[in-house]
């Protein structure tokens, strides 16, 4: 799947060796002026996010089972779609937010300092989502989905840096990309460690609620910072706070094979058409 600024395309192979495609515009919500909002945008940007990959999910796992019409459209989201979306949401936050709390509280009894409980907290949050990303990329089916992810960072730089759009060029260029979502993860666990500092540990229930009620803060901070970062990555400084991003794109990418970058051009040709046709 790839986003361009008022469209997003999904390119998918198909059991057959062919690869299906399609587009969608991006609606209103997502291209409206609270784009341009500071800190409202992250939150648009994380409900963007959640909502279109689980289309481009739906729509990929349709094209795989040949459920897809001679349109190449699908059924739209359900009830049952937006239940998983929601619990699958709702596990997250109890494994990255909530988890870590519990887990320190058994220590802050030996602990000295409150920084000292804070930072434990912030590092186990850290250590969980590197050990999940590492552990889902010991499944075959994930190191794939790792693969396209690579591709799509390799295509976009050939797109950036005014290359043809082949298979040869596409190579040439690095699977880790500095806009790459996967910074967000590791930027709010980050941001986490700040914000939560503000709000304390002491008692447990409010160090809990805490947390779940400055998620919207840490989630629109961390799309502001890396926002930024974006902006000035010829700085020094920009670039040394935010290695850690690119650190951790060696786990949630892979080098692609020819085939899956071809996947990738796919959808990348498919938004540029889209595009081009709306803007006449």
């Amino acid at each position: 799947m790839i986003r361009g600024a008022t469209v997003m395309a999904i390119a998918v192979r198909r059991p057959d060796g062919s690869i299906a495609s399609r587009s969608e515009p991006l609606g209103g919500v997502f291209t409206g002026p609270v784009r341009h909002v500071p800190l409202l945008r992250g939150l648009l940007v994380l409900f963007e996010t959640l909502t279109l990959g689980m289309r481009a999910l739906t729509w990929s796992a349709a094209v795989a089972a040949d459920q897809v019409d001679e349109h190449g459209e699908t059924r739209p989201l359900g009830v049952f779609d937006w239940l998983f979306l929601v619990g699958a949401f709702g596990i997250g936050v109890g494994v990255f937010f909530v988890g870590p709390v519990l887990a320190t509280a058994w220590l802050d009894g030996v602990l000295p300092a409150r920084w000292m409980s804070l930072l434990v907290e912030g590092l186990l949050r850290v250590s969980l989502l590197i050990g999940y990303i590492w552990g889902m990329g010991r499944a075959s089916d994930i190191r794939r989905v790792f693969q396209y992810h690579g591709a799509e960072h390799m295509t976009i730089y050939a797109q950036e840096d005014g290359r043809e759009l082949n298979v040869p060029a596409i190579r040439r260029y690095p699977k880790e990309h500095p806009r790459c979502g996967t910074s967000f993860l590791l930027t709010v666990a980050l941001v986490a460690m700040v914000v939560f500092a503000f709000a304390g540990t002491e008692p447990l229930w409010w160090r809990l609620s805490s947390r779940l009620i400055l998620i919207p803060a840490v989630a629109a901070l961390s799309y502001e910072a890396i926002r930024f970062a974006g902006f000035h990555q010829d700085w020094p400084v920009v670039r040394w706070l935010f290695a850690g991003n690119l650190a951790l794109q060696w786990l949630t990418t892979r080098a692609p094979d020819d085939e899956q970058i071809q996947v990738a051009i796919a959808a990348l040709q498919r938004v540029r058409e889209a595009e081009r046709t709306t803007s006449r």
